[in-house]
C-alpha cells in the first residue's frame, strides 16, 4: 500500500523547504515564512500559455526606444543629491531608519516642500494621528492647504484615499504598520508587508505617482520584513544618525536612477531637520594653539570628502589590565595599531591607558583613517603636537607600511581647499619614515 506523500513547505525568504509546516524557518530562523509550496510559487497546476499582443511583443532591443528618466527636484538639495536628482515619475523609494533618528520629520519636509510647489501630497501615517502630524508640521513650519492628511492602517483604504484625493506625490509611514482585510496574517508580517508594498508599487507604476515608504530596521540595523521588499522598490534609502548627536545621513543602497555613492547630511534642529551643505566644521575643533593628541584626517562619505579630527588620549596606570577606550573608531582596528606601534616604533603603550575618539560624533569605518589615529596616539604619548596645518591618510599594515587608499587625489583636494598645507598621505613606504615626516619641524 503506497504512503501518502507528505505536504511539501517552503520558505519564502531562503527558499528552505520542509515537509512539515514550521512557524520558523530552519536555514534562516526567519519567523512567519514557511507556507506551503504551492502558496509560496502561485503554482497550484499546469499553466497555459496564452496568446500575446501584437503590441507587447517582444522585439529586437536595437528597436526599443528610450525614454531619459526625468527628475523633478523635492526642494532639499542634499535629499535630492541622494536620489540622482530629485524623484522620478512612478518611483517607489523606500527610507528606513533607527526609531527616532528622523524619517518622519524628513518626509514631512519633502511634502511641504512639494506642497508649496502647489502639488497635491498624499501623507498617510499608520503611526501617528493627523493632530500629531499637524503639530510637527506647526513646529518645521509645514504647513500648506494642499498637503492632505490621512491616518490609514488598511491597505483598501488607503487606496481609496489616491482615488479621492488624486495626488502627485504619496507618502506611506509606514510600510510594515499597513494591512490588508484580505491577507492573512497580523501587520507587519512578510505575507502583508509583500502584499501591501505590491498594491501601493502598482499604483506607482500605472500612474506615475512616486511613492515614499517608511521601512522599520531590526536589532542588527537591516531593514524589517521579507528581503523581496527591497527588490520591488527602486531605490533604497538608509537614514543614520546617533541620537546624541544632531547630525544624520542619507545614503542610497540601491537606486535605479541615479549613484548609490552619494550621501546626504543633515542636523536635527528644534524647527526640524536642516541641510548641511558643507559639514567640514562640524568635525574639528580647532583651537588658537596646537594641542597634543590631535590629528586630522580626510574620511570619505560616498563622494563626498570630510575632514574629522582624531584625538587621543595617554595616561599612565598600574592597573594590570590597562583600559582601551573608543568612540568613533573601531576599537579592533586601534589594538592593531597599538600593537604596531609598540612593535615597529618601540613606543611601549602596554602600561598605558589609551583613549580614542572623533570630534563631532562621526563615525571612522574605513582603514584609511589608521595613519592618523596611530599619529594622535604618538602625539598624545610624547606631549608633542602636530602642526595646525597638518593632515594625514594612510592604512597601516602589520608589517608597518603606510599603505596607498582610494581617492587619495580628492582627499588631498579637498585638504587644501580647507587650508591644510603639509598634508601625508601614503607615498612614504614605511611607518618609520612617515613618523619622522610628520613631526619634523616645518621648513
Amino acid at each position: 500500500m503506497p504512503t501518502k506523500p507528505l505536504s511539501n513547505f517552503k520558505c519564502t525568504e531562503c527558499g528552505w523547504k520542509t515537509p512539515r509546516w514550521a512557524g520558523r524557518c530552519g536555514e534562516c530562523q526567519a519567523w512567519g515564512t514557511v507556507v506551503s509550496a504551492a502558496e509560496s510559487t502561485g503554482l497550484q497546476g499546469q499553466v497555459r500559455a496564452v496568446s500575446v499582443d501584437e503590441a507587447s511583443i517582444a522585439r529586437p532591443i536595437t528597436e526599443i526606444e528610450t525614454d531619459a528618466a526625468m527628475h523633478w527636484a523635492t526642494g532639499i538639495t542634499e535629499f535630492d543629491r541622494v536620489l540622482g536628482g530629485g524623484l522620478v515619475p512612478g518611483v517607489a523609494i523606500l527610507l528606513s531608519g533607527e526609531p527616532g533618528v528622523g524619517k518622519s520629520t524628513l518626509l514631512l519636509e519633502v511634502a511641504a516642500r512639494a506642497a508649496q510647489e502647489h502639488l497635491r501630497v498624499l501623507y498617510v501615517s499608520a503611526e501617528e494621528s493627523v493632530g500629531q502630524i499637524k503639530m510637527r508640521a506647526e513646529r518645521t513650519r509645514s504647513l500648506s492647504p494642499t498637503l492632505m492628511l490621512a491616518a490609514e492602517t488598511d491597505l483598501a483604504t488607503i487606496l481609496g484615499q489616491i482615488d479621492a484625493v488624486m495626488p502627485h506625490l504619496v507618502i506611506v509611514d509606514s510600510v510594515q504598520t499597513v494591512s490588508s482585510s484580505q491577507i492573512e496574517g497580523a501587520a507587519g508580517g512578510p505575507t502583508q508587508v509583500r502584499a501591501v508594498a505590491s498594491a501601493l508599487i502598482r499604483v506607482a507604476k500605472e500612474r506615475s505617482l512616486p511613492v515614499l515608504l517608511v521601512g522599520h530596521v531590526t536589532k542588527d540595523g537591516s531593514i524589517a520584513g521579507p528581503r523581496v521588499l527591497e527588490h520591488l522598490v527602486d531605490v533604497v534609502c538608509q537614514f543614520e544618525g546617533d541620537r546624541q548627536t544632531a547630525l544624520r545621513f542619507v545614503r542610497t543602497l540601491k537606486n535605479r536612477f541615479g549613484p548609490t555613492d552619494e550621501v546626504g547630511c543633515f542636523e536635527m534642529t528644534g524647527e526640524g531637520i536642516r541641510e548641511v551643505p558643507d559639514p567640514s566644521g562640524l568635525f574639528l575643533s580647532r583651537g588658537s594653539e596646537a594641542v597634543s593628541g590631535t590629528c586630522v584626517t580626510v574620511a570619505l562619505e560616498g563622494r563626498r570628502a570630510l575632514p574629522v579630527e582624531v584625538q587621543a588620549l595617554v595616561v599612565s596606570t598600574t592597573a594590570p589590565n590597562p583600559r582601551r577606550v573608543t568612540n568613533g573608531v573601531d576599537a579592533s582596528r586601534v589594538s592593531m595599531l597599538l600593537a604596531v606601534l609598540e612593535r615597529r616604533l618601540n613606543v611601549k603603550l602596554s602600561d598605558k591607558d589609551v583613549y580614542v575618539s572623533t570630534v563631532g560624533g562621526v563615525k571612522l569605518t574605513e582603514p584609511s583613517a589608521d595613519l592618523a589615529i596611530a599619529l594622535a596616539i604618538a602625539s598624545a604619548n610624547n606631549d608633542r603636537a602636530l602642526p595646525h596645518n597638518f593632515v594625514a591618510f594612510g592604512e597601516i599594515s602589520l608589517a608597518g607600511e603606510v599603505r596607498p587608499v582610494t581617492s587619495s587625489d580628492l582627499r588631498a583636494t579637498e585638504a587644501r581647499r580647507l587650508g591644510f598645507t603639509r598634508i601625508l598621505g601614503p607615498g612614504q613606504t614605511g611607518i618609520r619614515q612617515a613618523f619622522a615626516k610628520a613631526f619634523e619641524p616645518a621648513g
